[in-house]
């Protein structure tokens, strides 16, 4: 197979065979295709739309691509001299094309250049962005004769350029056609006549594309030839005669051939199996250099090339035709369960995945390679896992080690199997690893093996979290850090934070609804109601906000489970902290952490878990917050109710001697009103505590047990269900109603709760969709009361209620949906079992993003 290969859609992945090329005919005189006719195009690609001015390119880009998808010059002109028509803007209007069609081509998106290219100059401009960025590039040439295309152009009046730029224009398409199919496309499809009108265009998902099958598979390492350590692991599996009774499926990541003693025995097994369906093949290198080796070309015999030809010259020769059509198959690489998976042979870097082009199959053949050789005169290469840091999973081979090698989210299972190692396949989802041990060794090895390097999974590295990150995650794409963030929030964990080793879950900030405009309200739940309904949301549920503090507490049930899960082995079972990460107190930590273990009991087998992770309010907010009471809130209090009586008397007393203070007095007198409010207000929350007697915690979410991203995966009413079963003193139960929006009466019932609730000094409430919605909807919308508020702005705050109605909340809003992504990544991460540092990291993201700008106050 061809080092070269730029096309991941067609079988043998390099250059189309001729019935493939029949849309490149070149032959004027050739008869005209049946109709209607099909053609395919790949799904993540650019395509090049080739044809004169008035031969109806944009017409059949509306026709069968979405808007966004197309971006023509004549828009590019507009852009860049308010004229589409202006041609002296054109080298301008070009180069904003170019940005465009390279921004969508990055983020892998089909994208269509409506332009004339009729020039080999443009299609080679677009050609290089599409190999730039490693997607396949087609052209579709509209054929039209010139006249049709000048009378087009007559019945438009912003075409006045004349029937001498189509005559020009169409000599260059008729020199193009004679060579367009060598300028790098994959396909050229050129439509004539009726065929323009009446063709059909579908997209064709890429060859490497299986996102759809979801496993569990069974990825074997390289073979090298060892048919019977590969018999006895596929045993050992669970496979019978090439098939799981479970329905898995076997991937192997190439190198199936070469050094060991049976490469044809290897090769049946693995046709076969991926003949009747239970296993996929991706290619190696070894299988490139013996099939090119057996089509007769140059190669140089070596690194056991010999024995695989050898073998296979006493073989049965339609099974070695067989063998090399099946080799000259393979593909570079497949992503698999929604993208979460990629295999490949030497591995794959993030931009790489689910590309075409020359340079991914290298990559994925041989690695990221330096161009030097070591002593052992082999490639040097390139540590690419160091700096890996995607969702998917990538598993490969190629370069043997004594143990199978975890780098990142990437694994190395050459465990050099035909060097007297062992074979060793990897379980997914499971993330379990089984091997079995070579039978002898079969080859001695060029180089030594080297030992595998390990990542300690518990370990942290500052290189994970500094600078500007992108975080990928599941639930709202990428989401971006910002390097000033990053060094804020490495401060805070690096001088506040508890173990990180518990750290494994941040609660997101939330949003307050749309300002109310009802006399004396600035928030009500009138406006969050009216925000879901918008979004499509039918039923929420309100929750009492706590007045305490936002707490996490991840439990463990025994001290064997804390270690096993966490990695914490000096006895302790759990933590519960703040949502900046630290640690609530001082001395009182393992018993607030007891007294939780023991009152979670009904739900450790319930939920069939050893430990879980509980988001809710630790009560009253003095526990946490006294010195703030103490200096903010009690010394404004105290001092306008010493002050203000005063000014109030003398008021008084000026207008008993017949002076005009009658606005001042009623100013005074609000003031001091409201300074009695405010200081009630925050008296709620504070009440006297001795060690853990008067601490209460108030869970209202579930968010993770052993094997479950239960805030995921369940609607609210089930958390609420759950933690119903909880029946213990230092367990507070969260107060709730259900709404169904579409009842005004329902609406009514809850608003009635929160000004009951509020009115009694209570905070407010949380409104929160029951099932998790799609889209960009907030994941909970907190309305806080009247007198609450006086906290947050200040005593006298309902005497500019018209200035604060003008706050701005779309940077909270925006904010509280990253962070909410954020903590939903973190705990399907730890649910999927995934080490520490990749939990740590959108926790980390969460807790940068608290520096950004936003008022406090919101």
């Amino acid at each position: 197979m061809s080092d070269q290969t730029p096309n991941e859609h067609t079988p043998n992945e390099h250059t189309p065979n001729k019935q493939a090329l029949n849309d490149q005919t070149l032959n004027e005189q050739a008869p005209e295709q049946p109709t209607p006719r099909q053609i395919g195009v790949p799904a993540m690609s650019l395509i090049v739309l080739v044809g004169v001015s008035g031969s109806g390119k944009s017409t059949f880009a509306r026709k069968h691509f979405h808007p966004t998808q197309v971006i023509s010059s004549d828009f590019c002109r507009g852009l860049v001299a308010d004229d589409e028509n202006d041609q002296s803007a054109t080298p301008d209007a070009f180069d904003v094309l170019h940005y465009i069609v390279g921004t969508r081509l990055r983020r892998g998106l089909l994208t269509v250049v409506d332009a004339t290219s009729v020039q080999f100059q443009a299609r080679q401009q677009l050609v290089a962005l599409a190999k730039a960025h490693n997607v396949l590039v087609d052209a579709i040439v509209l054929d039209v004769p010139e006249e049709v295309a000048i009378e087009r152009n007559s019945t438009r009046p912003d075409r006045d350029f004349g029937p001498h730029v189509i005559t020009r224009q169409r000599k260059d398409l008729r020199r193009s056609l004679g060579k367009i199919s060598r300028d790098g496309f994959r396909r050229v499809h050129v439509l004539r006549g009726d065929e323009i009108d009446n063709v059909t265009i579908t997209l064709e998902p890429a060859w490497t594309d299986l996102k759809h099958l979801t496993g569990p598979f069974d990825i074997i390492g390289d073979v090298h030839g060892c048919a019977s350590e590969l018999e006895t692991l596929l045993t050992t599996l669970g496979y019978v005669d090439g098939r799981h009774p479970q329905g898995r499926t076997a991937v192997f990541v190439g190198d199936l051939v070469d050094r060991g003693p049976d490469t044809p025995g290897v090769l049946r097994r693995v046709m076969g199996m991926v003949e009747a369906g239970t296993a996929l093949c991706v290619c190696g290198n070894h299988e490139q250099k013996l099939v090119r080796a057996l089509n007769g070309r140059k190669v140089r015999i070596a690194h056991g090339l010999e024995e695989s030809l050898a073998q296979l010259a006493e073989a049965d020769p339609a099974f070695v035709a067989a063998a090399k059509t099946f080799m000259d198959g393979l593909i570079s690489h497949y992503q698999l369960d929604d993208g979460k998976l990629v295999v490949a042979h030497a591995g794959l870097k993030e931009p790489f995945h689910g590309r075409a082009s020359a340079r991914v199959r290298a990559f994925a053949l041989y690695g990221d390679t330096t161009g030097e050789t070591d002593e052992y005169g082999l490639p040097v290469r390139y540590p690419w896992a160091e700096d890996y840091r995607g969702r998917a999973m990538v598993v490969y081979g190629h370069t043997p080690t004594t143990e199978p090698e975890w780098i990142n989210n990437t694994i190395c299972l050459d465990t050099g199997v035909v060097f007297g190692g062992s074979l060793t396949a990897l379980r997914y989802p499971e993330r379990e690893l089984v091997s079995v041990p070579a039978e002898q060794v079969w080859y001695e090895p060029t180089r030594p093996l080297a030992p595998a390097r390990q990542r300690d999974p518990a370990a942290l590295d500052i290189g994970d979290v500094r600078g500007n990150r992108f975080v990928e995650t599941r639930f709202a794409g990428t989401i971006r850090v910002r390097e000033e963030n990053a060094a804020a929030a490495l401060e805070i964990m690096s001088r506040f934070a508890v173990d990180p080793r518990w750290l494994v879950y941040l609660p997101p900030t939330m949003a307050p609804p749309e300002t109310s405009q009802l006399d004396g309200y600035l928030e009500h739940p009138a406006e969050a109601f009216a925000e879901f309904a918008a979004a499509g949301v039918t039923r929420v549920v309100c929750e009492e906000k706590h007045m305490g503090s936002r707490a996490v507490a991840v439990l463990a049930r025994t001290p064997e489970a804390a270690e096993k899960r966490f990695g914490v082995a000096d006895g302790s079972t759990g933590m519960v902290y703040t949502r900046t990460g630290r640690p609530f107190f001082d001395t009182l930590t393992t018993e607030l952490v007891d007294g939780l273990r023991a009152a979670v009991e009904p739900l450790w087998a319930e939920l069939g878990t050893d430990w879980l992770v509980l988001d809710g309010e630790l009560l009253p907010w003095s526990a946490k917050a006294e010195s703030l009471i103490r200096s903010q809130y009690a010394s404004v209090g105290a001092a306008a109710r010493t002050a203000l009586p005063d000014v109030v008397a003398a008021l008084e007393a000026a207008a008993g001697r017949g002076l005009d203070v009658g606005s001042a007095l009623d100013r005074a007198r609000r003031r001091l009103d409201n300074a009695a409010r405010f200081r009630d207000a925050y008296a709620r929350y504070c009440w006297p505590v001795s060690g853990l007697d008067g601490v209460r915690f108030a869970p209202f979410q579930i968010l993770a047990a052993e094997g479950q991203a239960t805030a995921v995966r369940h609607p609210h009413d089930w958390h609420l269900d759950q933690l119903a079963r909880i029946d213990a003193p230092l367990v507070q139960p969260t107060r709730h109603v259900y709404v169904d929006l579409d009842s005004a009466e329902s609406r009514q019932h809850a608003v009635d709760w929160w000004e009951e609730l509020t009115s009694a000094g209570g905070e407010g409430m949380v409104v929160k969709p029951v099932e998790r919605p799609e889209g960009r909807v907030q994941p909970g919308v907190k309305v806080r009361g009247r007198e609450y508020l006086r906290i947050i702005y200040g005593p006298d705050y309902t005497e500019s209620l018209d200035v604060l109605r003008r706050r701005f909340l779309g940077r909270k809003r925006s904010l509280a949906l990253r962070e909410h992504a954020l903590g939903l990544e973190a705990l399907a991460r730890l649910a999927d079992g995934e080490p520490l540092w990749r939990v740590h990291e959108p926790v980390f993201a969460v807790l940068a993003m608290e520096s950004e700008p936003v008022d406090p106050r919101l």
